[in-house]
């Protein structure tokens, strides 16, 4: 099992910003000491998708934090990142895996203790449960309790985020489930300090959760 820091897992969202800022909110997330950086794009051509990332990808090596691409495949072999996430109508992982072998990192979602099990036997290397709460971005989201997370977190042996709506100020609802960290996006994306953001919130999770 591979060693993950999961602690703060951000998932970047760039509506809205121009690619300047957006990178710049990004290096701010990082200096703030976020765990992981997930590059997610619904709407952007392969082309477009994978220069973004490549720009992404210099700056968490900067930081060395590992770089994961939500969905694509192919972009994350093609600027060498760390790893892919994939979700349930994405590619299997098991798939994913032949593609990028057994090095790289593969995360997936799972909304339910069958798909938790799925997706640890075929060889992923982490979970992202949610969404826990309501999320503002555009991605489709079916609540998952916090009962169904506890018992994902039971089911498999690999570490399981939550996922979904989640900041500072609500986290305490996670308290006693053994999760090994959070993934956010607005909390730290729409903030007005990134950096400052991404500090307080891992302050809360080692403070709340007792992680970290």
């Amino acid at each position: 099992m591979k060693t993950l820091d999961l602690n703060l897992y951000f998932i970047t969202d760039s509506t809205g910003f121009s690619e300047e800022e957006f990178l710049k909110r990004v290096e701010l997330a990082l200096q703030g000491k976020v765990t992981l950086v997930q590059l997610r794009e619904k709407n952007r051509s392969t082309r477009e998708y994978i220069e973004l990332a490549e720009k992404v990808h210099q700056l968490t090596k900067k930081y060395e934090v590992p770089l994961i691409i939500d969905d694509r495949i192919d972009v994350a072999m093609a600027v060498n990142a760390e790893g892919v996430h994939v979700g349930q109508s994405d590619m299997p992982v098991k798939i994913a895996r032949k593609f990028l072998g057994p090095d790289k990192i593969i995360g997936a979602t799972a909304k339910t203790v069958p798909q938790a099990i799925e997706a640890y036997e075929q060889g992923a290397d982490y979970l992202g449960v949610g969404a826990i709460y309501p999320t503002t971005t555009k991605v489709k989201t079916v609540l998952t309790s916090t009962d169904t997370l506890k018992e994902i977190c039971k089911a498999v042996p690999i570490p399981t985020n939550a996922i979904g709506g989640l900041n500072k100020e609500n986290i305490h609802v996670l308290k006693g489930i053994p999760i090994a960290g959070i993934c956010v996006v607005s909390a730290i994306m729409k903030a007005e300090n990134p950096k400052q953001a991404a500090a307080e919130l891992r302050e809360a999770v080692k403070k709340q959760l007792g992680i970290g």
